[in-house]
C-alpha cells in the first residue's frame, strides 16, 4: 500500500533543489512515496511558502503547473492543482510543457504568474517523478525546498473562503513563438527574414519526452526541413532510448539519424528540455566539452573577455581553447548545475562579467536569458550561428576547429562502505594528496573548488584525474582524461596502488 501523508518521511523526497520520488509501482525494491495525496499536500505547501515569501495572500496568487511525458504526470499534476486551488489560488493548467517554459510563465506578460511548478524527474526511469519550483527570481534553492517539505509535514494550511479558479493555457506555444522571434531577429537574414533556416535539414530527437514541439513549433516556422526527426511523440515508457543527451545509446541514435538522413544538423533533448546537445553534418556529437566550446565561442564573439563558468570535470583542452584561442576566462567550479549558475551570478555581482554558466552534462544557462538552464534556448544560439555560417559559406564547427579533444576519458564511481561517507571521503582526499606529493610527475592543481584534481605530466599519461564526492550518493567519483593512447589506463593502473589499500572503498569499477 502507498504511504499516507502521516507516515511519509518528507525529507527523503528532497533531491538537491528538486523534489523527486517513486510515483509508480512495479520496480523491485522501490516503494511508491510520491502519491496523489502527497502531491496535493506539496501543492498546498508551495502555495503557502510562496504566500509568505511574497507577502501576498494565498488567494491572490497565480501559479502555473505543467508536466513532461511521464505516465504518472496527469494524475499527479491534477493532484497538485487540486491542492493549490483548494487554498484559493488561481491555477494555470498548461498541460505538456518544458521546465524552461515553466519559468517563463512567471515573466511572460501574458502569464505573469507569481510561481510555477514543473512535474518532472528529468532523465530518471519511467516510474519516477518530481516537482521543480520557480518564482520570478528563478529556480528555488535547497533551503527553499527544505522549507516547503517542512510545511508539507506540518500540514497547517490556511482555510480558503472559496476555491480558486483553474484555467487551461497554451504556454508551450507562447514559449516557442518567443524562440522563433529571437532566432529571426538574431539571424536577420537579408533575403528571408521570416524563414532563415530554409534550405537546412535539421533532425530532432525528443526521446519521447516533452521536446517534440521544437520541430513543429520552432524549426518548421523558421523554414527548416525536419523530415526524419524521431521520437517526437510523448511516451512515458521511453521505449526507444533514455531521454538523456549524455546517454551513449541516445547520442548514437541521433548521430546515426543525421548521417542516414543526410541532414545538416541534429538536436537532442532530455525529457524536460532543460538540457540539449547537437550533432554536426558528419554525424559527430557536439556534446560535453565540444558543446561548451561551441557556445563559448559564440558568447565570446558577443562579449569579448567574459568569464565562462563550468563544472570541475571539464578538460584542459577546453581551458586552452577558451583562454588561449578565444581570449576569455575559464572558471571551473563545483559540479552541479545550480552551483555553476550561482557562481556565475556571484561573479557578475562582484563585477566580473560572466555571460555563460554551463555544466558538462549539458545544463547551460546564459545571462541574457535569466540564467535559466534552457536546452531549447541554448540550441537556438547554435541555430543562429548555423544560419549565419551558411550565408558566408562556412561551417558552424569552424568555430571550434582549434579545440583539442582528449584522446580518451573515463568516469569511475567508487562506493564508500564506511558508515560516515562524508568523513571517510574527506580522509581519503587527504591521503590522496600525500600520495600525489610522493609522485615525481604528478602535481595537485591549485584553486580546485571540489575534490582533488591532479595533472599527470608523464608523456605516456599526458592528462589529469580528479577525485570528488558525489553530490547525492555515498560515492567517490574518479574522472580520468588523457591526450594519448592508453593514457587513461596507465593513470588508472597507478591509482590502483593507492585505492587498493583502502578497505572501506569498493574499487571494483576501477578494476574491470
Amino acid at each position: 500500500m502507498p504511504p499516507s501523508t502521516t507516515s511519509i518521511n518528507w525529507a527523503t523526497l528532497q533531491n538537491g533543489s528538486d523534489i523527486r520520488g517513486v510515483a509508480l509501482e512495479g520496480v523491485a525494491g522501490q516503494a511508491v512515496n510520491l502519491t496523489p495525496e502527497v502531491a496535493t499536500t506539496l501543492g498546498k505547501a508551495f502555495a503557502t511558502w510562496l504566500s509568505a515569501e511574497l507577502s501576498i495572500p494565498v488567494a491572490e496568487l497565480a501559479i502555473a503547473v505543467g508536466r513532461d511525458s511521464r505516465l504518472s504526470g496527469p494524475i499527479l499534476m491534477q493532484a497538485v492543482i487540486d491542492g493549490m486551488a483548494s487554498l484559493g489560488c488561481r491555477v494555470l493548467d498548461v498541460a505538456m510543457a518544458s521546465t524552461p517554459a515553466m519559468f517563463m510563465a512567471t515573466v511572460l506578460p501574458e502569464f505573469s504568474c507569481h510561481g510555477a511548478i514543473m512535474m518532472t524527474a528529468s532523465h530518471l526511469p519511467f516510474n519516477r517523478n518530481g516537482l521543480k519550483f520557480f518564482t520570478r527570481q528563478g529556480g528555488l534553492g535547497k533551503k527553499d525546498i527544505s522549507r516547503i517539505l517542512e510545511l508539507a509535514e506540518q500540514g497547517n494550511f490556511p482555510i480558503a473562503t472559496a476555491l480558486g479558479s483553474v484555467e487551461s493555457r497554451d504556454l508551450i506555444g507562447a514559449y516557442a513563438a518567443g524562440l522563433v522571434q529571437q532566432i529571426r531577429q538574431s539571424v536577420n537574414h537579408p533575403d528571408n527574414f521570416d524563414q532563415p533556416l530554409q534550405g537546412l535539414k535539421i533532425i530532432v530527437d525528443a526521446g519521447n519526452g516533452a521536446g517534440g514541439f521544437f520541430a513543429s513549433q520552432v524549426l518548421e516556422p523558421l523554414g527548416a526541413d525536419t523530415t526524419g526527426s524521431q521520437f517526437l511523440d510523448p511516451d512515458g515508457t521511453f521505449p526507444n532510448h533514455v531521454p538523456n543527451p549524455e546517454d551513449a545509446a541516445a547520442i548514437a541514435s541521433i548521430c546515426q539519424a543525421v548521417v542516414t538522413q543526410g541532414a545538416d544538423f541534429g538536436l537532442i533533448f532530455d525529457t524536460d528540455v532543460d538540457r540539449g546537445a547537437a550533432v554536426d553534418a558528419d554525424g559527430r556529437e557536439l556534446n560535453r566539452n565540444r558543446l561548451i566550446a561551441l557556445i563559448s565561442a559564440i558568447v565570446l564573439q558577443e562579449h569579448p573577455g567574459t568569464t565562462i563558468v563550468t563544472d570541475s570535470t571539464t578538460s584542459d583542452g577546453l581551458t586552452q581553447f577558451i583562454e588561449g584561442d578565444l581570449g576569455g576566462i575559464h572558471h571551473r567550479f563545483k559540479r552541479g548545475y545550480k552551483n555553476v549558475i550561482n557562481e556565475a551570478i556571484r561573479l557578475n555581482a562582484i563585477g566580473q562579467p560572466s555571460w555563460l554558466a554551463i555544466e558538462a552534462s549539458g545544463h547551460g544557462a546564459m545571462k541574457e536569458n535569466y540564467f535559466l538552464d534552457d536546452g531549447a534556448y541554448l540550441v537556438s544560439k547554435l541555430l543562429v550561428e548555423l544560419a549565419k555560417a551558411r550565408l558566408t559559406g562556412r561551417r558552424l564547427t569552424d568555430l571550434i576547429a582549434t579545440l583539442q579533444d582528449p584522446h580518451d576519458s573515463q568516469e569511475y564511481r567508487l562506493t564508500i562502505l564506511a558508515p560516515n561517507a562524508q568523513a571517510y571521503g574527506a580522509e581519503v582526499m587527504n591521503q590522496l594528496q600525500a600520495f600525489v606529493a610522493a609522485q615525481a610527475d604528478w602535481a595537485v592543481v591549485p584553486n580546485t573548488h571540489e575534490g582533488v584534481r591532479v595533472a599527470c605530466q608523464l608523456p605516456a599519461e599526458h592528462g589529469w584525474f580528479m577525485v570528488r564526492m558525489s553530490l547525492h550518493d555515498p560515492v567517490m567519483v574518479l574522472n580520468i582524461e588523457s591526450n594519448v593512447p592508453e593514457g587513461v589506463a596507465k593513470i588508472a593502473q597507478r591509482l590502483q596502488a593507492f585505492f587498493s589499500s583502502l578497505a572501506e572503498l569498493d574499487i571494483s569499477a576501477l578494476e574491470r
